[in-house]
């Protein structure tokens, strides 16, 4: 991966600019390649075989003969290039008739299943090329197209990667039809027009963004694990089973039972009031900080689009400022979401949230790790109200208890935890600026 992506720095692909009597000449290629590249029919690489419509009650991840492969789980979770043995794949149940499935309906190395069916132009399309059955049986199933290779100049592996740039998105997405739930033809999915060029040069695009890909799920994988271990450091840590010393090696004191809302001097609840309502225009640098704002525990100010005037800030907020530190909380779904708030710049408090300014010998840094722990997230899950949007009014939170160590350990805990939040952001800017290079070389690669 690292010795491809310098290769593409030190210039062993090379741009071209794209013209009216040159349009099939990627802005970003090979060296060792040049010339035009031929366009084709999608048709005339793949043909479609029968697929299943078995529902989700009909599958299960325990045991079976056949695996299934689920339109949701391509929208989901499958890796393009799809290697069964590294993927979470059901088997169809074994009271399920499997007599009536075709021999060429079973899939093989090189096909192509896409999701046929999306509530979203994200998702419709999205397909998977698989890689490795692991000599496994498995099949195309409910809202899925199964395309088979019927020549023999395509290189396993490209074609999928094709489908993800963006030419093949603006067609996937003008011949999908539907309003609430879109879908797609096979008929209209044969029209798509794709380049393809030598074998050689498709093998090494393949070869490249696999390896852009595989870079990306060892990021992701060790984003994941570093979640996974801050989880059970927490649990550990608000169970009281793994306890700091102080400076001497000493225990420091028991933790004190406490009123969560003991623990703040102020609660600033604006909900029920809706800024638009107003008659105020957006305007001037004022940020609105809502659930949105919460990104992997970080708050994102970019996530949060409205702006309000000065008049509209005086009205809204009056005297109370938000100040450096402040916790800002979730009273509604997303129920349960906290964030500081970064610096002490103006912001306005949207509807679902509200604002707590704690007092003397309580971290606010602490609290936050104390408020995404396990432990307090199911203290207010199990008493908010509502069936699908769930939420908490200040009367339930004032039932709530929590533990609290004094100054200096609740230091040591925040600061401790906010080291993995750290590295567990610096990972997740990793894997987007990976994600953002691998977009660019989609636009780029692909005329």
């Amino acid at each position: 991966m690292v010795e491809q992506e310098t290769s593409l720095q030190e210039g062993k692909m090379k741009q071209s600019t794209q013209t009216k009597t040159q349009p099939l000449i990627p802005k970003l290629r090979f060296k060792e390649f040049d010339g035009d590249i031929k366009e084709t029919f999608f048709g005339k690489l793949y043909s479609f075989h029968t697929t299943n419509s078995l529902s989700r009650d009909k599958l299960n991840y325990e045991n079976g003969e056949i695996r299934n492969i689920h339109y949701g789980d391509i929208h989901t979770k499958f890796q393009s290039h799809f290697h069964l043995e590294k993927e979470y794949v059901p088997f169809i149940n074994s009271n399920v008739d499997i007599s009536k499935i075709k021999n060429d309906s079973y899939s093989k190395l090189g096909d192509l299943i896409i999701a046929d069916a999306s509530e979203d132009y994200a998702d419709i399309g999205k397909s998977i090329e698989l890689i490795n059955l692991n000599n496994e049986k498995l099949v195309a199933g409910l809202h899925t197209f199964l395309a088979r290779p019927v020549t023999d100049k395509t290189a396993i592996g490209y074609i999928s990667y094709v489908l993800k740039s963006w030419k093949l998105r603006k067609q996937i997405m003008t011949i999908a039809q539907g309003t609430k739930v879109l879908s797609l033809s096979t008929n209209r999915f044969s029209l798509l027009k794709l380049v393809l060029p030598s074998l050689p040069e498709q093998h090494k695009i393949a070869s490249f963004l696999s390896a852009v890909d595989e870079k990306i799920q060892q990021l992701t994988q060790k984003k994941s694990l570093l979640e996974q271990y801050k989880k059970g450091v927490m649990q550990q840590l608000f169970s009281g089973k793994l306890r700091f010393k102080d400076e001497n090696g000493e225990n420091f004191p028991d933790w004190e039972e406490k009123r969560f809302f003991d623990l703040f001097d102020d609660v600033l609840d604006f909900r029920g009031r809706t800024p638009l309502k107003m008659g105020m225009e957006w305007g001037g640098d004022i940020l609105s900080l809502s659930a949105n704002n919460v990104k992997n525990g970080f708050i994102d100010l970019t996530a949060e689009g409205n702006l309000g005037s000065e008049d509209l800030y005086e009205k809204w907020m009056g005297k109370v400022n938000l100040e450096k530190g402040d916790i800002v909380f979730t009273m509604e779904a997303p129920l349960g979401k906290a964030l500081l708030v970064p610096d002490n710049k103006k912001y306005i408090l949207s509807q679902r949230v509200v604002a707590f300014k704690s007092i003397k010998n309580i971290s606010n840094a602490f609290l936050i790790q104390l408020i995404w722990s396990s432990k307090f997230q199911n203290t207010i899950t199990r008493l908010s109200t509502g069936s699908t949007a769930k939420g908490i009014n200040q009367k339930s939170l004032k039932k709530v208890k929590v533990d609290i160590p004094c100054i200096k350990e609740q230091q040591k805990i925040a600061n401790y935890l906010s080291v993995i939040d750290t590295k567990i952001e610096t990972v997740n800017q990793q894997i987007e600026k990976t994600q953002e290079f691998k977009r660019g070389l989609l636009q780029q690669m692909f005329v």
